[in-house]
């Protein structure tokens, strides 16, 4: 797996293109959420590709410096694609966007919202649940958070 972060402004139109098509291939259509997945946010934050030896996009995840929305960086967006789940490209995803939001924004804590059946594989990187959980488009999902990098 090769990875890239970049702000949006160093996104190519074929690398943006790639990444909404795979966020709209699970979240609008394998999710069946009909939802505004262009919210404004992309071209303030920061973009995590992972691409395979073929150079397709297999995993994906939004950064959002802190001060954005709240004042935690954000881990959002994260995805991987159907055809390279199962060999824990899910777990490399995490551990780099964690390594990113160290790297671009040390010391602070991070928040993501994570689908509430994922609750057990975010704890595994030391994320913690935030209150109760909440739907959101049909979906129950729990507000967790990381304090401190490990």
């Amino acid at each position: 797996m090769r990875w890239t972060c970049v702000p949006f402004r160093e996104l190519t139109t074929d690398r943006l293109y790639d990444v909404l098509a795979l966020r709209a291939e699970v979240f609008v259509v394998e999710q069946n959420c009909v939802f505004l997945d262009i919210d404004g946010l992309d071209r303030q934050t920061w973009h995590l590709l992972g691409q395979g030896d073929d150079g397709k996009l297999q995993a994906y995840a939004r950064l959002i410096p802190p001060g954005l929305k709240g004042s935690d960086a954000l881990i959002g967006r994260v995805v991987t694609s159907p055809a390279a789940r199962g060999g824990g490209t899910g777990r490399q995803l995490m551990a780099e966007a964690l390594a990113q939001c160290e790297r671009l924004w040390s010391g602070h804590p991070i928040t993501l919202h994570a689908q509430a059946h994922l609750e057990r594989f975010y704890g595994s990187f030391g994320f913690t649940p935030v209150g109760e959980q909440y739907m959101e488009d049909g979906i129950p999902h729990q507000e967790m958070r990381k304090e401190t990098f490990e």
